[in-house]
Parts: C-alpha cells; sequence; structure tokens
C-alpha cells in the first residue's frame, strides 16, 4: 500500500534553478510513495526574451544566444530530474516547452488532467511588480488543482533519500 494516496497525475514545473531540483527531487520522491504518473515541464520563458529585445537590454543576436543557452538549460535540468527518477524506479515524461510559464504550465495541467502540480518555493518579491509578474504565483492562483510549493531544503533531502 502506498505511503500516500494515489493523486493520479502529477505535473511538476522545474525551474532551472535549485529550486526547481527542489521540487524535481520531492515530485519523485512524492511519485514513488503514491504510485501516481509523474510529469515534468520545464519553460523557456519567451515573453522575457521578447521583452528583453524590445527594450534593447542587448542585440537581436544575443537574445537568440540567451534562448539557445535557456534552452540548454532546460534540457538539462530535464535530463537530470530523468536521472533521479531512474534511480528511484519512478518513470517520468519530461518535456520542455516554450511561451509565457505560468500559461505552459496550466495549459499542460489541463491536457494531462493533472490531479496536482508541484512547484519549488516562490522567491520572495522585492516590489509590487515583482509579484504582479511571479509566474509561479499566477500558477498557483489560477490552477484548477491542488499546488503544492516545496520548501525547506533538508526535509526535501530526507524525503528523497528516504524514498
Amino acid at each position: 500500500m502506498p505511503a500516500f494516496p494515489n493523486f493520479g497525475k502529477t505535473l511538476v514545473y522545474v525551474e532551472t534553478n535549485e529550486r526547481g531540483l527542489e521540487a524535481a527531487r520531492y515530485a519523485i520522491a512524492f511519485a514513488k510513495r503514491s504510485g501516481g504518473e509523474l510529469h515534468a515541464v520545464a519553460v523557456i520563458n519567451e515573453r522575457i526574451l521578447e521583452e528583453l529585445t524590445r527594450a534593447r537590454v542587448f542585440l537581436k543576436e544575443e537574445g537568440i544566444d540567451l534562448k539557445r543557452d535557456l534552452e540548454e538549460d532546460g534540457r538539462r535540468y530535464l535530463a537530470l530530474m530523468e536521472r533521479l527518477a531512474r534511480e528511484k524506479g519512478v518513470a517520468v515524461t519530461t518535456e520542455l516547452l516554450r511561451g509565457v510559464v505560468h500559461r505552459e504550465v496550466l495549459d499542460k495541467a489541463r491536457d494531462i488532467n493533472a490531479s496536482l502540480i508541484i512547484l519549488g518555493e516562490i522567491e520572495g518579491s522585492l516590489s509590487r511588480k515583482d509579484i504582479t509578474f511571479n509566474e509561479s504565483e499566477r500558477i498557483v492562483c489560477d490552477a484548477r488543482c491542488p499546488v503544492l510549493i516545496v520548501k525547506g531544503r533538508r526535509l526535501v533531502k530526507d524525503f528523497f533519500d528516504s524514498a
């Protein structure tokens, strides 16, 4: 019998940073314990790339280089998640998406009929403008299913290691 109820399909948004890896580790351990289906996405934030180019923060060619770097990071983090899941005997479907982060994550959750979305810790915001544009917060607000926010590096490590 699983240690957790089977939530069915779980979607984890893997940001290309330590918060994303914490969410990935938690999602893997959760899927191992619940026996549910695990899906993972990373998203190339094309809106930010367009805004930076439009604001002339960098040249169009630099934007192309940055986009390529972001795609490589996304693939690398998803590959790492696949490796970690394999080590725990958990099957995971991964996908690199492009677009507006919250829309892509929520669309994918609807497409797979996710019962749960897992996100890494939401970063503190320095200004009101930052809060308005925080993609993770928009996912939390607009999701049609429960959203679990992963916090506590030590707890996540222990949870992952014991799975």
